[in-house]
């Protein structure tokens, strides 16, 4: 039968246009042909290798790529290959490299070791060229939520029936928590090819938050139903997305383009040894990752490749933001060119990341995307561990912060209400949050910090700390699961921990019904107040004062003169950050109480005349004078 289909072949070599293909162009399919196009400066030769079958060792077609300029390596095979699978090699130093599946492979064979030829459109499941992203009228409305997609779903109380699927977060049980909520987007951790799950026993249940990236371009078969079949991961990642967007709600999808899984274990080690990676002076692969290996985006290809791959997300998949795994590995004019590149596709998809780096990155520290250098990037956003750290103390030590009875970070929780105009350029550029899929959760933070203390306390310690953040004039961000008093049993690091460590319990729903409804109604708060989100630092700085206090563990956070901006006129915030009750002078005015006593009610529950009020311990006062 081989013999059959290879006198069917005719293979052409095409030379290279006078205009550079894309990188993303690896594997151009129609019924009548495939156009092969890889880059690579260091091969002297380069082929493609065609497989009948994905576990198939005898290829059925050795194609030479012939060199055209710019280094780009191109060949058309003439019939239809749909339903097969390639590899590339290069032949450099003297030795052929380690086949791969290319460095933009968009369909995989099982665990991503040779890439698929598949017609993407038979992917696209009914009515995928109808989808579209939920209207954001106001880009100051995001609140994020962050999941790992077994996290969310593998509960045996979690009522989804594909547990840890891409298809499970389709199904209402799972899409109707995030609309009671209040949400807007949700962030998934990494659900591109990665490299410590094993796709052919995952019956096993092994669990790995994903930050091992193998192949970027394509989804991990892990969460798919079928992960031998390459159009069913990309399918039901589209599903998914399908889904969330019907139901109203934007999806981000976390990227680690900062390190690789390792280098020769990765089409980018394996089609141009070090090109990809940035080097230390003896040669050796530089580590600001703290992974092994760093990429360079300050090298002309990778910067392609990575503003080529998150554009193609968007395109192909109608991804609605990205977050960026240790963006301080980045260069600055990288990200400025992301940012400018998914403008030209829809300005309102997001951008933003970890502003810091593991180790010292082998760049210009002034040039790379660090937190401090946010302003120099426009509309590209930088978490803040500034309002983390004053809010719930550090995550590398056991000291408490304001919310639990810490006063000495107060200055630094008012800094993070304003989103600390002195590196974040304007507040959207400020990812105002207190814990995420990193360090503790909020519930073991505090656990490890306020020792002693009565679970009544921690929770209400848990709903300051959040207030904070919600009525930060930052961009808002919360880790799934904390509105349901989400435990992890102390574990600081649970990247590769078990289901019974990551998993939420949606039984806490019910247990905990109070601390779910008082974050739902803070959203709520948030999103009827504009003046908790005025959106530049022009308006923080108009319209946003502090007033004075008698006692370091008060913060009166006021946001005034709001007439044409917001339904009040007026909003005052009172944090009480200690063990004790406090009494606070407000102006005399008529005040709607949205929040007070670890209550909060976006209606209102209540009105005061001002004067002498009565902030209780560890709890939040939230007045609007309409």
């Amino acid at each position: 039968m081989k013999n059959i289909f290879l006198l069917m072949l005719s293979v052409a070599l095409l030379a290279c246009t006078s205009k550079q293909p894309k990188l993303e162009d690896e594997c151009l399919y129609t019924p009548s042909k495939t156009q092969f196009t890889f880059w690579s400066n260091a091969a002297e030769e380069m082929q493609v290798i065609i497989y009948a079958q994905s576990d198939d060792e005898q290829s059925l077609q050795v194609l030479p790529l012939k060199k055209g300029e710019s280094d780009f390596w191109t060949a058309t095979f003439k019939g239809d290959l749909a339903g097969h699978f390639y590899t590339v090699r290069s032949f450099q130093n003297g030795e052929w490299a380690p086949e791969s599946p290319g460095i933009f492979a968009k369909a995989l064979s099982i665990n991503g070791q040779k890439a698929a030829i598949i017609d993407m459109n038979t992917t696209n499941p009914e009515g995928w060229a109808q989808d579209i992203r939920p209207a954001m009228p106001d880009m100051t409305d995001i609140v994020v939520y962050e999941t790992h997609l077994r996290d969310y779903t593998m509960s045996p109380n979690s009522g989804v029936e594909h547990k840890g699927k891409f298809i499970g977060m389709t199904e209402e049980p799972a899409i109707k928590h995030l609309q009671e909520l209040g949400i807007t987007h949700l962030q998934i951790l990494p659900f591109f090819d990665y490299g410590s799950i094993d796709e052919t026993a995952l019956d096993q249940n092994k669990y790995n938050w994903g930050y091992d990236p193998v192949n970027y371009n394509a989804p991990d078969g892990g969460y798919s139903t079928n992960p031998f079949d390459p159009a069913c991961r990309i399918r039901e990642t589209k599903q998914m997305i399908q889904s969330l967007h019907k139901a109203g709600i934007r999806v981000i999808m976390d990227v680690v383009y900062n390190h690789t899984y390792d280098v020769m274990g990765c089409a980018l080690g394996r089609v141009v040894p070090k090109y990809f990676y940035r080097l230390n002076p003896d040669g050796s692969y530089a580590n600001g990752s703290g992974c092994g290996n760093e990429t360079a985006s300050d090298h002309e290809m990778y910067r392609r490749f990575m503003v080529e791959s998150v554009c193609y997300w968007a395109r192909e998949y109608h991804i609605d933001g990205f977050r960026f795994d240790l963006m301080g590995i980045h260069d600055q004019e990288t990200m400025c060119q992301i940012r400018a590149a998914l403008d030209k596709i829809d300005p309102t998809i997001l951008t933003y990341g970890e502003g810091w780096a593991a180790m010292s990155p082998a760049y210009p520290y002034d040039s790379l995307a660090m937190k401090q250098w946010t302003y120099k990037m426009p509309r590209v956003g930088a978490f803040s561990d500034d309002i983390r750290n004053a809010l719930i103390g550090s995550p590398f030590d056991h000291e408490r912060g304001f919310a639990s009875g810490n006063p000495s970070s107060a200055k630094d929780v008012m800094r993070g209400l304003i989103a600390c105009p002195e590196w974040s350029g304007e507040p959207m550029q400020h990812v105002s949050y207190i814990t995420c899929h990193d360090n503790y959760c909020l519930r073991d933070r505090i656990d490890v910090s306020a020792i002693g203390e009565t679970e009544e306390t921690k929770i209400r310690m848990n709903k300051l700390a959040q207030t904070a953040v919600l009525v930060s004039q930052g961009m808002t961000f919360l880790y799934g699961g904390e509105e349901l008093y989400r435990t992890k049993k102390g574990i600081d690091n649970s990247y590769q921990s078990p289901d019974s460590i990551n998993i939420i319990l949606w039984e806490n729903k019910a247990r905990y019904n109070d601390l779910f409804e008082y974050y739902r109604q803070m959203i709520a708060i948030r999103r009827a107040h504009k003046g908790f989100r005025l959106g530049t630092a022009e308006l923080v700085q108009g319209h946003v004062e502090f007033m004075d206090t008698d006692d370091d563990h008060l913060i009166i956070y006021a946001v005034k003169n709001l007439d044409g901006i917001d339904t009040a006129k007026t909003l005052i915030v009172l944090l009480n950050g200690g063990a004790e009750k406090i009494e606070a002078e407000v102006p005399e005015a008529e005040y709607t109480v949205l929040a007070h006593d670890g209550k909060a009610d976006v209606s209102g529950f209540g009105q005061i005349n001002g004067g002498k009020v009565i902030i209780e311990p560890y709890s939040a006062t939230i007045l609007a004078e309409y």
